[in-house]
């Protein structure tokens, strides 16, 4: 099993000690935990009630309206192929 250490705050400290503590568990434990949840891979049945419930947020139109013109992609080297990058990019 590996070790490491982190530097915490002491806010942070205190917030992971007392939840370790009420769950009867060490701050190790608690930690690992956290990391094993991780980010949630779908959204939570209390966020997905909100979609659509803002009346005023402006539409991806709206929002992209005063865009500018996008600036010309780098090729990253693909220039150098004998088949020349327009080839490859237009397979993609």
């Amino acid at each position: 099993m590996g070790q490491f250490t982190i530097y915490l705050d002491d806010q942070l400290e205190e917030r992971a000690r007392r939840e370790a503590r009420q769950q009867g568990i060490s701050v190790s434990k608690w930690i690992a935990n956290r990391i094993e949840a991780g980010p949630r891979k779908q959204w939570s049945p209390e966020a997905l009630a909100e979609l659509g419930t803002w009346k005023d947020f402006p539409s991806l139109e709206e929002i992209r309206k005063n865009d500018g013109e996008d600036l010309p992609r780098a090729l990253f080297g693909l220039e150098k192929f004998s088949i020349g990058a327009n080839a490859i990019l237009q397979t993609l």
